[in-house]
């Protein structure tokens, strides 16, 4: 009888195994962000066609796709595309956003958007929106408390979209901490010493080492860097491994 390929990576290389399956773990909520991404890019292209700029209203018509993900994806609580300014024609920002309610039912977020009213008016400086601008890849945003959507501690997982070969804004996907650290921890705690897992700008989205809690930061190397090259590596006696496709790092003391 044949060791079937996944337990002999775990006995013979633990911290590649733990890292390709925390990737596996994302990929199914990134596969449900870059599905709105490339929605949201056929609707902008077709507005364009019709020879007029896209209008909030026009992101009705993403909604059956947003429901569909929120349904189907266990780990994701909120999806939707958040507008970049300027982009639509009759309001200066937009969310297109679709929450999972404890009952179950699918439902908008609706958001005061006023400056003048709203101190979530401008979401332009959030991780979540400003690492995909920036970077053009993908990106892990938190944990941090979602006062804008949930009021809970969550990850949100984004994607850059782009109109016309321009940044438009973002396609958006929310994971609940505590979900997040149910499907996890449990590989985490399979390696021999303390590990956790860190973003690109070093905040750790979830650990099993008591020293350094979700939420903190790790100082370090350029952690971006080191997801761009993909390649393991050492810092300051610790171990860095990338997560197999996803923007997040597995840090062993």
């Amino acid at each position: 009888m044949g060791v079937r390929p996944g337990l002999a990576t775990l006995a013979t290389d633990p911290e590649a195994w733990v890292a390709a399956q925390v990737g596996g773990a994302l990929e199914a909520v990134f596969e449900a962000v870059a599905a709105t991404r490339a929605e949201t890019a056929a609707l902008l292209n077709r507005v364009a066609a019709a020879g007029r700029r896209p209008a909030s209203a026009d992101l009705a018509a993403l909604r059956p796709g947003l429901h569909l993900r929120l349904a189907r994806e266990e780990l994701v609580s909120g999806a939707g595309f958040v507008a970049a300014p300027g982009l639509l024609a009759d309001v200066p920002a937009w969310l297109e956003w679709w929450q999972s309610g404890a009952d179950g039912d699918v439902r908008p977020l609706l958001l005061d958007l006023d400056p003048g009213h709203s101190a979530y008016s401008d979401y332009t400086h959030w991780d979540w929106f400003t690492l995909p601008r920036d970077t053009g890849r993908r990106a892990v945003a938190g944990p941090y408390v979602d006062y804008l959507c949930s009021d809970e501690y969550s990850l949100t997982l984004s994607e850059p979209v782009l109109f016309r070969g321009r940044f438009a804004g973002v396609a958006a996907a929310d994971v609940y901490l505590r979900h997040f650290e149910a499907a996890v921890l449990p590989l985490l705690l399979r390696l021999p010493g303390p590990a956790r897992l860190v973003n690109a700008r070093g905040r750790v989205a979830a650990s099993a080492d008591p020293a350094h809690l979700a939420g903190s930061l790790t100082r370090g190397p350029d952690f971006g860097e080191l997801l761009t090259e993909g390649r393991p590596g050492t810092y300051d006696g610790l171990r860095l491994v990338p997560c197999r496709g996803v923007p997040l790092v597995l840090v062993l003391a």
